[in-house]
């Protein structure tokens, strides 16, 4: 039996299981993003959770922070080789929650479809 050091879904599990973790890999996993793009579509993160976690992630090899030389610069967030080989992980995870916990995910740059209501008729 594999130690907690050698046992891949121990490593593995210290990578993703981070709170935001991958949801910031969902995130990227649609393209470069960047800070303040991840910061809007994770509603509820700190900036400073999220610099951590980017930090955390490019350490790890996951994701690779990109700067341009422009003023004022421009960071962008990308996921490696090594990132996107996690995509699959997520997709599975979407199909579990759509099968077994009745969910969806609503990309974050689209709102739900507006809920039809009957139109207010003002008394008088």
């Amino acid at each position: 039996m594999a130690t907690r050091d050698t046992c891949p879904v121990c490593r593995t599990a210290e990578i993703v299981c981070g709170k935001w973790t991958l949801l910031l890999i969902r995130d990227l996993s649609e393209g470069r993003s960047r800070f303040c793009e991840l910061e809007r579509s994770l509603t509820g993160i700190s900036p400073r959770t999220l610099s951590l976690r980017l930090r955390a992630l490019e350490e790890a090899g996951i994701v690779e922070r990109q700067t341009y030389p422009e003023v004022p610069p421009r960071v962008e967030y990308v996921l490696t080789d090594k990132g996107r080989a996690l995509v699959p992980l997520i997709e599975d995870m979407r199909a579990y929650g759509r099968e077994w916990l009745g969910g969806d995910c609503v990309p974050a740059d689209e709102s739900p479809p507006p809920v039809e209501r009957e139109p207010v008729v003002a008394a008088l």
